[in-house]
C-alpha cells in the first residue's frame, strides 16, 4: 500500500515564493551588487532635492504646556509653528 505525501498548503506557498525569489536573484532584478563608487555617489539628497531657500535652525525656549500642545497636533508642527509666526507677523505690518 502506498501512501501519498499531503502538501502543506503553505509550505507549497513559500516554496514557490523562494523559488521566485531564486530566479529574480539570478537574472539580476533583486540583490544588485553596488560598487563603492555608486555608493558614494548615492548619499546625500538626490539631486534637485533640495530648496533654493533653506530654513534657519535656531534655539527657541517655550513653555512645557504650549509645546506639547503643538506637538500634539502631529508631524509637521514645526513647519506650522512657522506658518503661525508668519501669519502673526504680517497682522503686525511686520512683514
Amino acid at each position: 500500500m502506498s501512501t501519498v505525501p499531503v502538501i502543506d498548503p503553505d509550505m507549497a506557498e513559500f516554496e514557490a515564493a523562494l523559488l521566485r525569489s531564486i530566479d529574480q536573484a539570478q537574472g539580476g532584478q533583486q540583490a544588485a551588487v553596488h560598487t563603492p563608487a555608486q555608493i558614494k555617489a548615492r548619499r546625500g539628497r538626490p539631486v534637485g532635492s533640495t530648496q533654493a531657500v533653506t530654513k534657519e535652525p535656531i534655539k527657541l525656549r517655550l513653555d512645557a504646556d504650549v509645546l506639547a500642545a503643538l506637538r500634539a497636533t502631529g508631524d509637521g508642527w514645526q513647519t506650522r509653528i512657522n506658518e503661525m509666526l508668519r501669519a502673526s507677523l504680517h497682522l503686525t505690518g511686520q512683514l
